[in-house]
């Protein structure tokens, strides 16, 4: 029983001395760090200089003309629109035309304004370009879309991924693509005339 008694002595305090030990550690490293930290007396001279020549932002007298950056101007003052008499939609504008063109001086008509014939990317955007289509009393208008060398793509770089087609003629005779306000788009020869409508990115202010 003696025996028990000794083994269970031991034990515990085999167990108990890491216990301490462990406790121990963090408390010196702690005090190590801390040491690390205690500047020498030249670091808390310069110290007191900066204290001293440290002056907080908010008593700085700030200039009624001085410049703000663009990053720090508020959110809010920044934003988008679209030029009078265009409509915005999806963070573009767009106008229809007055005049009537054939698609290569529409395109060139829409470039002086600093756009392109418009391009329709996905549904709602062609159900948009349909509606103020119809707006202006019109049953059709070009876009954008043209074929080279049987790859139809749209003249303001945009991908090609939606597609839309009411009807489809040979692109290699009737190359430029223009909306119908009823049904999906269609290709013609360039050289028709009718009017356009133009695309842009919205000023930013």
């Amino acid at each position: 029983m003696k025996t028990v008694v000794v083994l269970s002595v031991l034990l515990c305090s085999a167990f108990a001395a890491p216990a301490e030990h462990s406790e121990k550690a963090p408390e010196a490293a702690v005090a190590a760090l801390t040491e690390q930290m205690v500047p020498a007396p030249e670091m808390e001279a310069e110290m007191k200089k900066v204290e001293e020549v440290f002056v907080p932002e908010d008593s700085v007298p700030v200039p009624r003309d001085a410049l703000v950056l663009e990053e720090e101007a508020a959110p809010e003052s920044r934003f988008n629109y679209c030029p009078d008499g265009w409509y915005s939609h999806n963070s573009r504008c767009f106008i229809v035309s007055n005049t009537v063109s054939n698609w290569f001086n529409a395109e060139e008509h829409c470039t002086g304004l600093g756009a392109h014939l418009a391009s329709a990317t996905n549904p709602r955007e062609y159900a948009f370009l349909q509606e103020i289509t119809k707006r202006s009393g019109l049953s059709s208008a070009w876009l954008g879309g043209f074929s080279l060398q049987s790859r139809w793509m749209w003249i303001d770089s945009q991908g090609l991924y939606y597609t839309n087609w009411y009807s489809q003629a040979s692109p290699s005779s009737y190359p430029c693509m223009y909306l119908t306000t009823s049904y999906g788009w269609r290709n013609t020869q360039c050289t028709t005339s009718q009017r356009f409508i133009c695309s842009k990115n919205p000023f930013t202010c």
